[in-house]
């Protein structure tokens, strides 16, 4: 249960949209997802569990916390959906929404961590740590402009991704599968084209390395990337000339070596 005296008071529009995020989990333990985004609003230090829990006052049954965490990690496209879902409705989007899509990795390490593997450290520091220990995330985040703080990604959904030698060390009953970070990219534009469709709106997106990208494009048109689910979904991967302008509903993936030039002019790609 909660200590008393750390039991936060919070806003109606924060209570309705932590209402929202758990609609779709089960109804016997849905009410601990608020509990959980209040302690990783007000957590400080490491970002962990036990910092999430201590700043929402759990306090005796924090184990089921734990529980309902590994839960929820199956649920993460019912989440996401509900994100996505929350952001068109409340924010006020222009019609061409612009993605972002980049792995990310994350130092982890420990006897119980699952799927970690040595990878290419983006940021190596003073110490020139040219690898790190840890996970790799795909992630898709939407791209919007702050009229104070000029361009910002909003993360939307990220999935792991796994080397292939280290799919032997994961353990069989967990039926985890190998796939590329493109056929991760890849799943992630087709969840997210099929909900910006519906609302009419043209979904633009970005990513690095176009060196990468391009053998997975069968002609300059209309293809389908590698490793989506349906041929019903397809995705149109090409420069943007300049000035160009694309109709509702349309999905345009941008090959860019810069995200930040394609924010800043979009007819200059390279």
């Amino acid at each position: 249960m909660a200590n008393a005296r750390c039991r936060w008071q919070c806003p109606e529009d924060w209570s309705e949209w932590s209402q929202w995020l758990a609609a779709g989990l089960h109804a016997r333990s849905r009410w601990r997802l608020p509990v959980l985004l209040v302690g990783i609003l007000f957590a400080h230090g490491r970002r962990t569990v036990t910092t999430w829990l201590r700043a929402a006052g759990v306090s005796d049954d924090y184990q089921d916390y734990y529980y309902f965490l590994a839960a929820l990690g199956r649920k993460t496209k019912s989440v996401a959906t509900q994100v996505l879902l929350l952001v068109l409705r409340t924010l006020p989007l222009p019609d061409r929404l612009l993605v972002v899509l980049d792995d990310t990795p994350t130092k982890r390490y420990g006897p119980h961590v699952e799927g970690a593997d040595i990878h290419r450290n983006p940021t190596p520091g003073p110490a020139d740590q040219k690898y790190l220990y840890g996970h790799i995330w795909v992630t898709l985040s939407l791209a919007l402009r702050h009229p104070r703080f000029g361009a910002l990604a909003l993360p939307l959904r990220a999935m792991l991704y796994v080397c292939r030698q280290t799919i032997a060390k994961i353990p069989a009953w967990r039926e985890w599968t190998f796939a590329t970070k493109l056929v991760l990219a890849a799943r992630l534009v087709e969840w997210i084209a099929t909900i910006v469709k519906q609302t009419g709106k043209t979904l633009w997106g970005v990513v690095d390395g176009p060196a990468r990208i391009r053998p997975r494009c069968r002609s300059p048109g209309t293809v389908r990337p590698a490793g989506a689910a349906s041929s019903s979904s397809r995705v149109r991967v090409r420069r943007a000339g300049p000035g160009e302008r694309t109709g509702r509903s349309e999905v345009v993936i941008l090959v860019s070596a810069s995200v930040v030039s394609t924010l800043n002019a979009s007819e200059t790609t390279s």
